[in-house]
């Protein structure tokens, strides 16, 4: 092999401020409402001369990034993460002439109210979790040649069914040790990304809606495999929200194996079981419309948190 001898230079780069926390307490009336965000910022842009030379003079400091996430949540907090990340992902590109493209990425963490006398107290709150709600925004181009792409999602989605789902039929080779289930616990850590062809009428009850449609697909459907109950999940939630174009999804498969009791003459009719945490299968999958429109630069990561 002989030796490289081009010319070095710069390639793609990004910076932005990530994870930024922040708490915004709604108090338009004596019951408050909590929205609690992790928020990062990335700018793409005209910024080669801050790697090249070290001219930091087109550079939005990452500190006024952090400013204007935090003023933006009072400024265009009220609604959804998708609207508020729109809001500050177009400001940057719109106010910002260096910036070509900004994403802003946010995870939503659940809280409900405390029941207290059979009803939700005002102002105390305890998490739900462990899922939490995604989206990455991005903004690309300016003025009339401006691009828009919205991804929404969720993460740590646990769920379990203990029956309903079996795995046979697999290829095998001489170091195949696995027996076929035909009866087995299914469960899974679930990250799903869905990205929206156009904007739904209302961000919150659509997410709420894609999210309650994949979990009962997961447990009415009888399940041959993860892989296929994957792509049923994402096309049951396409078929019921026609604003989507794609789903991405990742699941790990959350072992639970047969616990061996006859040593103790005990009788085990697949009710004790040893859950595994790793090693695990993992499988990966997207389910899209044909006539998806072009993804762009949505599916561009920043920190990789959606």
């Amino acid at each position: 092999m002989s030796e490289m001898t081009g010319k070095i230079v710069l390639g793609p780069h990004q910076y932005g401020k990530a994870e930024n926390r922040v708490v915004r307490i709604h108090r338009d009336s004596d019951r408050h409402e909590i929205r609690d965000l992790n928020v990062s910022s990335c700018l793409r842009g005209a910024f080669d001369e801050a790697h090249t030379t070290g001219d930091q003079g087109a550079v939005l400091p990452t500190d006024t990034q952090k400013q204007t996430i935090y003023s933006y949540a009072k400024e265009h907090g009220d609604g959804s993460i998708e609207d508020y990340g729109l809001a500050l992902a177009r400001h940057f590109v719109d106010d910002v002439a260096p910036v070509d493209s900004a994403r802003i990425e946010i995870e939503e963490y659940a809280w409900q109210h405390v029941p207290v006398r059979g009803a939700g107290h005002d102002h105390t709150w305890t998490r739900i979790g462990p899922e939490v709600r995604l989206a990455a925004i991005t903004v690309s181009g300016k003025a009339a040649a401006q691009q828009e792409w919205v991804i929404g999602g969720v993460k740590d989605l646990v769920i379990l069914k203990s029956t309903g789902s079996e795995f046979t039929g697999f290829l095998t080779d001489p170091y195949t040790v696995l027996e076929p289930a035909s009866d087995r616990i299914l469960a899974t850590s679930l990250t799903a990304h869905w990205r929206f062809a156009t904007p739904p009428a209302d961000w919150d009850a659509t997410y709420s809606g894609i999210r309650s449609v994949m979990i009962e697909k997961f447990a009415t459907e009888h399940s041959k495999a993860l892989q296929q109950t994957l792509f049923d999940m994402g096309a049951a939630a396409l078929e019921a929200f026609p604003c989507l174009a794609e789903i991405r999804m990742s699941a790990p498969n959350k072992h639970h194996w047969y616990f061996d009791l006859s040593r103790f003459g005990v009788e085990n009719n697949n009710e004790v079981f040893h859950a595994d945490d790793r090693p695990y299968g993992l499988i990966q999958a997207a389910v899209l419309r044909e006539d998806a429109p072009d993804p762009g630069t949505s599916w561009d990561p920043y920190t990789g948190a959606v």
